[in-house]
């Protein structure tokens, strides 16, 4: 049985330089953790907008938000790992 992989979802807005920088470090991570990225942008939303709108880019890991703001790598891979990332 093949095993699941981690679902991460950014959270972002159009022109955003710190989402640009979260979506290249969730690139660099993935090159030895295997997940999959969906990214949101909350501008297309109004509940997101209002939950995460001053505090983007938003990394969650299953469900769970690990990092706002600047992008906290090693928080991120954490999370990975404990959601059976390889």
């Amino acid at each position: 049985m093949a095993e699941r992989v981690p679902e991460v979802v950014l959270y972002t807005r159009e022109g955003c330089r710190l989402c640009a920088h979260a979506r290249d470090a969730l690139r660099r991570l993935a090159r030895d953790v295997e997940f999959e990225v969906r990214t949101v942008d909350v501008d297309a939303d109004a509940e997101l907008a209002r939950r995460h709108g001053e505090s983007v880019p938003v990394v969650a890991v299953e469900g769970v938000e690990v990092s706002a703001g600047r992008i906290d790598v090693a928080a991120v891979r954490r999370a990975l790992v404990a959601a059976g990332a390889q």
